[in-house]
């Protein structure tokens, strides 16, 4: 039995278990006692070669491929009472062309990614709670990581300037609190030519909140409350729309365990004002919502094969002409561990989407993962576009159903080298919408490989 249970936070942490065992902060830790200073130093490198045919984005068709390179280096320097950090990102693209859409999300060279001061408080109740200050730039993994993260697959990471404070309590509940300014990443020239210039914050963006999480609920299992505010003046250079947004939500999961049920129910709601494009003029009252369902069981078997039923609903502007938008916004959110690697591919966001999916995860061996997905999409509203491509309805047509998404990708871990091999197919067959558009069936694959050291 001892291999079995090996083998079921290697699944968790490699296909979608919705980042509950990673965190970009460390656990807050009293402060040592005095010692001599301790000097870190890690990192890893990335190569991915990924391919997409017949692109389904408006205005773009053929093939579209790129080169991903990516390089990080941490250092680290734990003073006992203080600890400094700093992280610089390199992310290049190569092969490209127009048609793969490239942006910097895939290209930020030569970049520091965080740089910061952490400060741990240790216990000042006398009740075993401690807590860590962080201030400077920093990364963010929060919660489920569907609406604050620090991007995995993605090419880029989002970075934020500010200040966060991270509470544990004597029973690990735990309190996370910030107030920062998202990084503009930003390359000199053409996107194509990985130029480096240097990020900046966005002076005319805010963003911050408070999440509260208990290990344990009266049922056992844990749960979280939590609060974003997003503060955005429209601006040269932002790809999004005037956004002054609250979003307020709740989330209650189960890890998996060998031979037993897990689960996971999120829902948030939010609320402000917005534009619906960025050629608009006019705020709309901002009235949307996020509904997330997912059950699961893994059965005690070779390969600890768990099976996972899924459901997410992301709202759509129901009518354009009401005052009203009701699209949702995933804000600093990652999707790629439940809706398709992103990269070049990226076909859907948590936005204007109803998609049931199923899940089939399983390592054979310790060292091995292998992750089989498919998932249908279909528009939560007909009147609003498929958000990540710029198809809509033309015509008068009202077709919802957008394609079905086929996931196959597998993954190695050579431990002694301390590499990881993976590769994947993914492939979109078409629904009524995209052949409205003229669209048909899109395939997508990925090889990559990630050394770290």
């Amino acid at each position: 039995m001892a291999p079995l249970l090996q083998t079921v936070p290697i699944l968790v942490a490699a296909f979608g278990g919705g980042g509950t065992m990673l965190a970009a902060a460390p656990s807050p830790q009293e402060a040592p006692a005095s010692r001599p200073p301790v000097f870190a130093l890690s990192g890893d490198h990335r190569t991915r070669y990924e391919r997409l045919s017949n692109q389904f984005r408006a205005g773009l068709d053929g093939v579209a491929r790129a080169l991903m390179l990516r390089t990080r280096v941490s250092a680290g320097l734990d003073a006992g009472h203080f600890r400094l950090r700093a992280e610089l990102q390199d992310s290049r693209s190569y092969l490209a062309d127009s048609v793969a859409a490239v942006t910097t999300s895939m290209v930020n060279p030569l970049e520091l990614l965080q740089a910061h001061i952490e400060i741990p408080l240790g216990d000042r109740s006398g009740r075993g709670s401690r807590s860590v200050l962080r201030a400077g730039r920093i990364t963010m993994d929060i919660g489920s990581r569907r609406l604050i993260s620090r991007n995995r697959f993605r090419n880029t990471s989002d970075g934020f300037t500010g200040i966060e404070w991270h509470w544990t309590g004597p029973n690990d509940g735990q309190v996370r609190t910030f107030y920062t300014l998202p990084v503009e990443r930003r390359v000199s020239g053409n996107i194509l030519d990985n130029g480096p210039r240097l990020d900046k914050e966005w002076g005319n963006v805010r963003l911050w909140g408070v999440h509260f999480s208990r290990p344990r609920l009266p049922w056992g299992d844990p749960g979280e409350v939590y609060y974003y505010g997003l503060d955005e003046a429209d601006a040269p250079g932002l790809s999004t729309a005037d956004r002054h947004l609250h979003t307020i939500g709740v989330r209650f999961h189960r890890p998996a365990t060998i031979a037993g049920f897990d689960y996971e129910i999120e829902s948030a709601l939010q609320f402000g004002r917005s534009r619906a494009s960025r050629a608009a003029a006019a705020d709309l009252t901002h009235v949307a919502h996020l509904q997330h369902i997912g059950a699961g069981y893994t059965f005690a078997a070779p390969g600890t094969p768990r099976l996972q039923l899924q459901f997410d609903h992301a709202s759509g502007d129901r009518d354009p002409t009401d005052g009203r938008n009701n699209r949702f916004s995933s804000l600093y959110g990652s999707r790629s561990f439940e809706h398709g690697p992103s990269g070049i591919h990226g076909a859907f966001a948590r936005a204007n989407v109803t998609t049931p999916g199923i899940r089939l995860t399983l390592a054979p061996r310790s060292d091995l993962n292998v992750m089989g997905a498919a998932r249908g999409y279909w528009l939560a509203s007909a009147a609003d576009e498929w958000t990540t491509t710029g198809i809509g309805n033309t015509g008068g047509a009202s077709v919802r159903h957008v394609g079905t998404l086929w996931e196959f990708i597998g993954g190695w871990e050579l431990d002694a080298a301390r590499l990881r091999l993976e590769a994947g197919l993914v492939r979109l067959t078409a629904g009524d919408l995209m052949k409205n558009a003229g669209k048909g069936n899109a395939t997508y694959t990925f090889a990559q490989t990630m050394l770290s050291f």
